[in-house]
């Protein structure tokens, strides 16, 4: 009668976890799609500061020396953007293919699907990586011409990108660690 009673027990248990286990991959996954979004719109327009007495200075944006606008120290920082272009314009590109092992993952339940959630959050690490790379030079090169009110919305739709790549790529390791 025990055996029986474990047993009628434990397929409701299972579900349970199932439930959260899918509600957690879900969640983990609608996040990074967020957080692509975020990323991708803030790296495509390339506004993030906003000055006064200046025009905006984007990621983009670039003055070409021997302009009338370019200063011999704004084109020095126009050469120093190609960091920055690269490296935010390749974290978003290697968020997506993450989100889409992500997504795969969770559609094809097979034997290597797990390891397809752990490579997709691998690759939401990397991005984190990448794109606070090309944040924070943009920042630090940035630093002598602005305060901390001139950063646009866009800016800050950036590093939210960024922190949720780092959420969602370390949530996901550690819940398929935790499954596993």
């Amino acid at each position: 009668m025990t055996a029986i009673g474990v047993q009628t027990q434990k397929p409701h248990n299972h579900h349970r976890n199932m439930f959260f286990e899918m509600f957690l991959r879900v969640l983990i996954t609608v996040s990074s799609a967020l957080a692509i979004i975020l990323s991708s719109i803030s790296v495509c327009d390339g506004q993030w500061i906003s000055t006064p007495e200046e025009p905006i200075f984007g990621v983009w944006d670039t003055c070409k020396k021997g302009s009338i606008q370019c200063s011999e120290e704004m084109a020095w920082l126009s050469q120093h953007m190609v960091l920055v272009r690269s490296t935010v314009s390749l974290a978003v590109v290697v968020a997506i293919f993450g989100l889409e092992l992500l997504m795969v993952s969770q559609l094809c339940e097979d034997g290597h699907s797990h390891k397809k959630w752990n490579m997709g959050s691998v690759l939401l690490v990397i991005s984190f990586f990448l794109s606070s790379t090309g944040t924070l030079t943009y920042a630090i090169l940035l630093k002598d011409f602005t305060d901390l009110g001139s950063f646009t919305l866009l800016f800050w739709c950036q590093f939210v990108g960024v922190f949720l790549f780092f959420l969602n790529g370390i949530s996901g390791i550690y819940f398929s660690r935790l499954i596993a």
